[in-house]
């Protein structure tokens, strides 16, 4: 036992050895990875795993807890020793070394890769990866493949058990794209390995392996549900009661809120929850939290969220300022709606981080008469956006003018 007052020993350099192992087990390994699980004081994986080096490992194998402990504290909890972690390919493409490296330094670690199952899947097709779209749907909902189906796209999805491809060949076929060829790649790199194709629209597979990369060729019908890449989706993309902010007016706003990677917006007043959809849907890192006080509209906020490929939306039934509290610090924030109640600017602002964007959109006079007054305060940009669209008058076209709004845009100092 150490002394009092002296310092716990730290852990050996290079204590944990994270080991990538494919389907073929320990022929695909090399020396240095079948010395490290051999010489292990405890060996971790999955039953699968554990079973492939049984030959190699000497010391005591430990499978994963269920439910999976993403804090690793069976791991932690031995540092110093030896230790080896088994996983699947590259532990760094959607695997445990990246759980790993949230607990442990990289000087403590050596990582031994093998080929991800995308790497081999796109070798087996003869794709190149820099042109493929990859997503993981292992555990996550098969809806977010929804923002990567244009036509021409090809896509290397991981996914989860058997049922899987089936389930993702449905929903291209609802959505418009059954003339998509679907090649299903089981058990790759090992003695079970095949691949059968099958279009969207006549899937028909049986006794799929659990273990699966599903590729995906894009093609579509005239009526497809695609997800443009810009800012500014049309209008009928979303479910709405017309509490919506219109399409010209999304890109202008989604442009002053100006996403940038790993940020939270929080969009209150959420309506139909466009804004936050399309923050979401610049980039897969992105969040939303949207605070909705009509219960029917946070329902129909969710549905939009799962049919616009952004299912991790996060939707708060409650009025602001109050729904606002203790909620996770915002990078930005649109007040579309309820902007003119009592205390919900000034609670925003207040949340706001240093550095971060606010957004806000008037078309009542009450609102435009606090946003005017913000900016006499705090500066920023006030902006005055007037759309008009050509409509039927009698036999003829004419402009008919949309109500405008006035939207004021600051960053916090």
């Amino acid at each position: 036992m150490p002394a009092k007052g002296a310092r716990a020993a730290k852990p050996a350099s290079r204590w944990l050895t994270i080991v990538g192992i494919g389907e073929d087990g320990v022929a695909g390994l090399g020396d240095e990875a079948k010395q490290r699980i051999a010489q292990a004081d405890v060996v971790f994986g999955g039953k699968r795993h554990l079973s492939l080096v049984a030959s190699l490992a000497k010391g005591e194998t430990r499978t994963w807890p269920t439910p999976f402990d993403a804090e690793m504290r069976d791991v932690l909890a031995l540092a110093g020793k030896k230790i080896c972690v088994l996983a699947s390919g590259d532990p760094f493409f959607h695997g445990v070394g990246v759980t790993l490296a949230r607990k442990v330094k990289p000087e403590q670690m050596l990582v031994l890769p093998a080929p991800s199952s995308l790497s081999i899947a796109a070798s087996r097709l003869g794709w190149a990866l820099q042109d493929v779209e990859s997503i993981s749907l292992h555990g996550h909902s098969i809806d977010l493949i929804r923002p990567l189906l244009h036509p021409g796209a090809r896509i290397l999805a991981l996914t989860s058990g058997a049922d899987a491809p089936a389930a993702i060949a449905a929903l291209l076929d609802e959505l418009g794209f059954g003339p998509s060829r679907l090649t299903v790649l089981e058990a790759l790199g090992g003695m079970d390995e095949a691949h059968r194709t099958s279009r969207a629209d006549a899937f028909d597979l049986k006794n799929i392996n659990p273990l699966n990369v599903l590729a995906l060729e894009i093609e579509s019908t005239p009526d497809a549900r695609i997800l443009p890449l810009t800012s500014g989706l049309a209008d009928h993309l979303f479910e709405h009661d017309g509490q919506i902010t219109k399409r010209e007016i999304r890109a202008v706003t989604l442009s002053a809120l100006a996403p940038r990677r790993g940020e939270l917006l929080w969009d209150i007043g959420a309506g139909s929850g466009s804004i936050g959809i399309e923050w979401m849907l610049a980039h897969p890192s992105l969040r939303t939290v949207a605070i909705e006080a009509n219960s029917e509209r946070a329902a129909r906020i969710h549905r939009n969220a799962v049919h616009c490929g952004v299912p991790g939306l996060v939707v708060i039934e409650g009025a602001a300022p109050q729904a606002l509290a203790k909620l996770e610090t915002p990078d930005a924030i649109f007040i579309g709606g309820g902007g003119s109640d009592a205390g919900v600017l000034e609670k925003a602002i207040k949340a706001l981080r240093p550095g971060g964007r606010l957004a806000a959109n008037a078309v009542t006079l009450e609102m435009e008469a606090l946003l005017l007054d913000q900016h006499n305060r705090r500066g920023g940009d006030l902006t005055r956006i007037a759309l008009s669209r050509a409509a039927p008058v009698g036999s003829m076209q004419a402009w008919r003018p949309a109500m405008p709004v006035t939207q004021w845009s600051w960053v916090k100092p």
